[in-house]
């Protein structure tokens, strides 16, 4: 096998423009394609220097069910900070809680897909 990376992880929202605002405005991701085409709209963002992207996809994109994108874990070097701030932008987060991995919080976007930050216990 020779693969390399992941391209893109697909997050289905109801409203690409409100998820921009929480992916970009909240969590402070970067647009990395926002493209008018058919069906629809192919709008992508991502942490700063990321490889891997996240593409907002709209009910005319696919057929995803807004919301069904669970599990996706987000690195961070500031759990605490993090948390602090998504609550601080409305955002319900629940912990974090300390694990011998490291410390762990989780979250929903608007639409309700799930997503967790992970602060790395240093080995």
């Amino acid at each position: 096998m020779n693969i390399t990376h992941a391209s893109f992880v697909t997050l289905p929202v109801a409203d690409q423009d409100r998820a921009l605002r929480f992916y970009r405005d909240v969590l402070g991701f970067e647009v990395t394609a926002d493209l008018r085409m058919q069906p629809g709209r192919w709008l992508q963002v991502a942490p700063k220097g990321a490889q891997t992207v996240f593409t907002l996809s709209g009910p005319d994109m696919g057929g995803f069910g807004p919301g069904s994108a669970q599990g996706i874990m987000l690195v961070t070097t500031d759990v605490d900070a993090d948390c602090a701030a998504l609550a601080e932008a409305g955002t319900e987060v629940h912990g974090p809680d300390a694990y011998p991995w490291g410390r762990m919080a989780s979250f929903r976007d608007p639409d309700g897909n799930g997503l967790m930050l992970l602060t790395e216990a240093h080995q």
